[in-house]
């Protein structure tokens, strides 16, 4: 489990080093990624067939995914690995006000607290260095499209198998990004295309390391552990991100009082919110188990 939310944190690292810009460093790890997946499902029990509309779904949110690790490779060109690895933390915090809205669930206000927290928290680090403020707003965009496809996937998963949707989604995210890339060129200018033996070594540990063998391992670690522990051990992700930035590519300089202040608060909001969640879910199970009869485990 630590493995694998170990190397997540690794892919600020990796987008800091890949010299492509945003947009084609995420076409590289798509198609790389869907490749790999193709061929263990090719050599495993084939492709599975899909109904048109489950394929137009998964592949929405495929976009969506796409559109996040844009933003989030953005948000480290932007400003750095430690900001975007922050935003990025307040994905939980978006989701428990978006999944009401999905769902037509009414609001937990306490969770809106919690989301009004972390915004108190991302305005100390925006006020800290004005400098990154392009990188934090781009950041929190894609903290906030991870947490709008999190919401539709968890739906999906309920019908489809995950490497299933990896696929159909890393798939319709590469051919929306072909089809977008020369207007996107047009507003990004770059002169380098082409990866070189550095940044092909690099991306292959993105797609490979960082986004198929985690899926895989971490699907294993959910057999032995409970959706509580991967929960709370995943708001260590940021803290792995944020060391490997600090020791890897020199960003103790950049980590100043206010920044580190704005930090803890997202950090502590995030791991109140979590333990708030899965109490609220325990409850919810301990009283449909007292009213129905049913023993607790």
């Amino acid at each position: 489990m630590h493995i694998a939310i170990f190397l997540w944190g690794f892919t600020g690292l990796l987008g800091k080093l890949i010299d492509l810009n945003e947009g084609l460093l995420v076409w590289y790890r798509l198609l790389i990624s869907s490749v790999a997946i193709a061929i263990i499902l090719l050599y495993g029990k084939g492709f599975p067939q899909l109904k048109r509309r489950e394929f137009w779904k998964i592949s929405g949110v495929g976009i969506l995914v796409m559109l996040h690790w844009v933003t989030f490779y953005g948000s480290i060109k932007l400003a750095s690995i430690s900001i975007a690895m922050i935003c990025l933390s307040t994905i939980a915090l978006f989701a428990s006000i978006i999944e009401p809205l999905v769902n037509r669930r009414r609001f937990d206000y306490v969770e809106i607290v919690f989301s009004a927290l972390a915004v108190v928290g991302i305005s100390q680090i925006y006020f800290s260095d004005v400098t990154a403020s392009s990188g934090i707003i781009v950041g929190v965009i894609s903290a906030f499209i991870s947490a709008v496809f999190s919401v539709f996937n968890k739906r999906l998963t309920a019908h489809h198998a995950p490497l299933t949707i990896s696929l159909v989604e890393l798939l319709s995210g590469l051919v929306f990004l072909t089809l977008l890339m020369p207007v996107y060129l047009t507003i990004q200018p770059t002169t380098k295309f082409i990866p070189g033996i550095s940044d092909l070594v690099y991306l292959l540990i993105l797609s490979l390391a960082c986004t198929v063998f985690t899926w895989t391992i971490s699907l294993q670690a959910l057999r032995k552990v409970s959706a509580f522990t991967m929960g709370l051990a995943l708001n260590l992700e940021p803290i792995y991100g944020i060391g490997l930035a600090v020791l890897f590519a020199g960003e103790g300089n950049l980590i100043n009082f206010d920044f580190i202040i704005g930090a803890l608060t997202i950090l502590v909001t995030v791991v109140l919110h979590t333990l708030y969640k899965f109490a609220k879910i325990y409850r919810s199970e301990k009283k449909y188990r007292s009213e129905n009869n049913v023993p607790l485990p």
